[in-house]
């Protein structure tokens, strides 16, 4: 996240998504009945999403799959209607928590920039100042030790923010951003890197399945969706109109 309120673009977001490659999903569109307004992609397991944008409103919500105490098999929900009812709010939705595995939920709009974590025992809410954030599955990382975020978090900060919002390429609206968040050319198995793919024990593939950005501003809203992350070519705009 990048939050700059004197910027005539405050607010940036770059996100990958993380998953088993053997879980569908869709790419972003307006997919729930429920929640009109709003932008995302589909998982097709459970029906929700990992990151949704309200173009009217001008707000984004991400979810992070957290750490800490899983919520009992009998009342477990899944986490991925929290974007969606968060994104339609600006808010934590009101909900039992218990029900739900540990989660960080980052809700970004041109008031600011906030966010949640719940561990399974206890729920926190902080607001990120103005620079430069990244917030990972152990939460919202502010020092060095995390070799992703000592890569990516100045290499982000270097990088021009775009200046306005603009209908141009991906490429060309988010100039160095675009790079970066493609994973800047580190190979996957790269303990730095921020696109990865690794096997588990088991034999699954867990890997950057997908790759988002994100602009807010007074005059709207930009979003940009990669679906073959390594792949700077599969960028492409998504329409919030």
């Amino acid at each position: 996240m990048s939050v700059d309120p004197e910027a005539r673009v405050p607010v940036l977001l770059a996100g990958v998504r993380d998953e088993f490659v053997s879980r569908p999903w869709m790419s972003p569109a307006r997919y729930w009945a429920a929640h009109p307004g709003l932008i995302g992609g589909r998982d097709l397991r459970a029906g929700g999403t990992w990151l949704a944008v309200d173009p009217a409103n001008r707000r984004v919500a991400a979810l992070l799959n957290g750490q800490g105490t899983p919520a009992p098999e009998n009342i477990r929900r899944s986490r991925g209607d929290l974007p969606l009812r968060a994104a339609d709010t600006g808010e934590l939705p009101r909900i039992d928590l218990a029900a739900y595995d540990p989660f960080h939920l980052v809700v970004g709009g041109l008031d600011g920039v906030r966010l949640w974590s719940w561990n399974g025992e206890r729920v926190t809410e902080e607001k990120l100042p103005s620079g430069v954030h990244m917030i990972v599955n152990g939460g919202w990382e502010r020092g060095d030790d995390n070799p992703r975020v000592s890569r990516f978090r100045p290499r982000f900060a270097a990088a021009p923010r775009p200046a306005r919002l603009g209908s141009g390429s991906p490429r060309r609206f988010w100039g160095e951003w675009l790079p970066i968040a493609s994973g800047d050319g580190l190979p996957l198995e790269d303990p730095r890197a921020l696109v990865f793919r690794q096997v588990t024990e088991d034999g699954r593939i867990f890997a950057s399945l997908s790759v988002t950005l994100v602009a807010l501003a007074d005059e709207g809203v930009r979003y940009d969706f990669c679906p073959v992350p390594g792949d700077v070519s599969s960028w492409h705009q998504v329409e919030t109109v």
